[in-house]
């Protein structure tokens, strides 16, 4: 069980006060519904240092209508994109939101999908960084020299809709879903034309992985968990699905805290899968391990 892949506001405090030039810190702030609040929020005050990294134009690929509302960027692009904000192969990223990781875990994932080992996500988020005393700021930062981070070896998995569309009902996959239990259940649908999940997929919404602060849980805690979901399978069986490819990364990372390594993320999730032609759709509660 592991805590690797998160930084407490000390830790991150005392690395930027030992050596600023290694460390990029990323404001991953978002809202679905208002796509520039993260932007604004960002404007008005950030932590020292900090760039803004947009969900829709960085951390997503382009969209075509049947891709998901937060397609995978290409890999390559994106690789680029970290080069441009000064990343080299040493560079710690640290991504922060407030949202409990949300959108921070995103960035996460996609750094360690183009080779990137060296990145975590601030624990608590900015609300763990003012509890903390530590300042914010408007003021922006200066632009870095261009980084020499390359992509490399991907250090996580990924499966695209065909992989999905047969591997439907196979006795070595779980597919679980991270979106919130009424959307699961094809309830409140406001993000997407149709209600439901994929057939046969688990539930495990984002809140589940975190304390009442808005951190993760310890890893003994996630791993008792997540084992329970899990039943039978081993953590490499887990398809870890959404709304668009966002939350599911929440998951992702909970399952590494839990030192359970091996799950993939389905990019496309619930926007592209219900997108396609006759999709076969469910709702009502999950009907996996209870």
């Amino acid at each position: 069980m592991s805590s690797s892949f998160l930084i407490t506001a000390q830790a991150l405090q005392a690395r930027l006060a030992q050596n600023p030039a290694n460390v990029l810190v990323c404001d991953c702030r978002f809202d679905l519904v208002d796509p520039d609040l993260g932007q604004r929020a960002y404007d008005v005050s950030h932590l020292p240092g900090a760039v803004y990294v947009d969900l829709g134009r960085s951390l997503s690929g382009e969209k075509n209508g049947r891709n998901g509302r937060h397609p995978l960027p290409d890999a390559d692009v994106f690789a680029k994109i970290l080069a441009t904000l000064g990343v080299n192969h040493d560079t710690l990223i640290v991504a922060v939101d407030a949202q409990g990781g949300l959108y921070g875990s995103r960035l996460w994932w996609l750094a360690r999908w183009v080779g990137h080992a060296n990145v975590v996500v601030l624990d608590g988020g900015m609300a763990a960084w003012e509890k903390a005393g530590y300042t914010l700021t408007a003021a922006q930062p200066a632009a870095r020299p261009l980084g020499n981070f390359k992509r490399s070896t991907s250090l996580v998995v990924s499966v695209e809709l065909a992989n999905m569309q047969a591997g439907l009902g196979r006795a070595d996959r779980l597919i679980v879903d991270a979106r919130a239990g009424d959307r699961f259940q094809g309830q409140n649908e406001t993000l997407d034309p149709i209600a439901g999940h994929i057939p046969g997929a688990a539930s495990r919404p984002v809140k589940d992985n975190l304390n009442d602060d808005g951190t993760f849980k310890a890893p003994e805690v996630l791993r008792a968990e997540l084992s329970k979901l899990l039943g039978a399978h081993p953590a490499k069986d887990l398809v870890a699905s959404c709304g668009s490819g966002v939350s599911a990364c929440h998951l992702l990372l909970a399952l590494e805290l839990a030192g359970m390594s091996g799950g993939a993320l389905y990019g496309g999730s619930w926007s592209e899968w219900s997108s396609q032609p006759n999709a076969p759709i469910e709702t009502g509660p999950s009907r996996v391990n209870g």
